[in-house]
């Protein structure tokens, strides 16, 4: 009897600018670590290179590829995706955001048959999505994708309104997030802290998140420092904690160490233990300056916490006004500082905010429903080119 052999899943490749820690990048090893095995395979391409990040994808199938591109206008990247994609002959290249878009025109030369764009947020350069130059690049490579996936209704509207993608090639997917992994639980990693940390049983302002300047922590910086003027000696004792990496982390500490209270602020950077750092702080904080959808937010959600972010992109999507939290506008310290003195002050809505937001985590931001959506946008566009070939 012969048997027949049984085909590969299909296989996608995720073209990204750098795998490294952000959003963008945890929301991909979501994916493939939540997409089942025998539905889809995956290579993630990465024209700069990659970090420790990758350590966190569950599957040992993946391959890695890193291009190492030089600053500024390295045409030879083209070439380099050129042979690449022959000779991993993809059925699906996905890129993300426009720092990889280009590469779109290099799948569709080499012959791959389905093609897929995602959005998940603008940087300093361009917060509002209005750069001309941009724009003119997206509208330029527009046609050589088949379907656009954006991560919020915000990124959505400005691709079709802005961008002039077909409303029927757009699909709109939140983000999922581990609410197994993040979760409300008592128990406190005291130990990971410095000693005296949690003396007078203080409250915990908490950020995580590159410290990139268009995530703007120095502005959470100076509300603390504000409402530290506020707060009477005898008070309750108030904390900072901001957990990640970048260019703003010195000059946070700068102005800790200025104002004399780095002492009562820990920036440890990156870490790998954040859904248990979490269960220390009272109260997260975003003060980005634009977002696509804030992975953290989410992430503190199921960790039932209240939310403060800025008036900004998707977080008007997540955080629900005097429900789960409070929106402020950004670039405002004075008004960052003015939301969380009133947690501050009133530990019951805190914590009725942290429990309902980590309900609406369990009702809307499954990482299933995320999954599902992918998969049906992958399912998509494999049928239709198989319908067209």
């Amino acid at each position: 009897m012969r048997l027949e052999r049984t085909p590969h899943p299909p296989l996608i490749a995720h073209v990204i600018f750098h795998f490294g820690v952000g959003g963008l990048e945890n929301g991909l090893v979501n994916l493939i670590n939540h997409i089942p095995e025998n539905r889809y395979r995956h290579t993630i391409i990465c024209l700069k290179g990659f970090s420790e990040f990758h350590k966190r994808l569950n599957r040992n199938d993946v391959e890695i590829v890193a291009l190492n591109k030089r600053e500024g206008n390295d045409f030879s990247i083209y070439g380099e995706l050129y042979r690449i994609f022959r000779r991993l002959n993809p059925d699906i290249v996905h890129t993300r955001n426009l720092a990889a878009m280009e590469a779109q025109v290099v799948a569709a030369v080499a012959g791959v048959k389905a093609r897929i764009h995602g959005e998940h947020g603008r940087d300093i350069f361009d917060l509002d999505g209005k750069n001309w130059k941009y724009n003119l690049l997206r509208k330029t490579i527009r046609p050589f994708v088949h379907h656009f996936i954006a991560v919020s209704k915000d990124l959505e509207r400005w691709l079709i309104d802005t961008v002039h993608v077909s409303p029927a090639r757009v699909r709109q997917i939140y983000n999922g997030v581990e609410h197994l992994r993040f979760h409300p639980d008592n128990t406190l990693p005291i130990e990971a802290f410095p000693s005296s940390f949690f003396d007078g049983r203080p409250f915990v302002v908490g950020g995580v998140g590159r410290m990139v300047e268009v995530k703007d922590f120095p502005a959470l910086v100076k509300a603390f420092l504000l409402l530290r003027e506020k707060i009477p000696v005898t008070g309750r004792p108030l904390r900072l904690v901001i957990i990640g990496d970048g260019i703003a982390k010195p000059q946070c500490e700068a102005m800790l160490h200025s104002a004399g209270v780095e002492q009562f602020a820990w920036l440890p950077g990156e870490r790998s233990d954040i859904s248990q750092l979490m269960q220390a702080m009272d109260l997260f904080v975003l003060p980005s300056l634009a977002e696509g959808i804030s992975n953290t937010i989410l992430e503190a959600m199921a960790s039932g916490l209240p939310v403060v972010a800025t008036r900004v992109g998707g977080n008007t999507e997540l955080v629900l006004e005097g429900e789960t939290g409070c929106l402020v506008p950004p670039e405002d310290p004075a008004a960052l500082a003015q939301v969380i003195d009133k947690y501050y002050q009133d530990d019951a809505m805190a914590r009725r905010h942290g429990r309902r937001a980590r309900e609406i985590i369990e009702q809307q931001f499954s990482m299933h429903a995320m999954t599902n959506g992918y998969l049906a946008v992958y399912d998509r566009v494999l049928g239709h080119n198989a319908a067209h070939n």
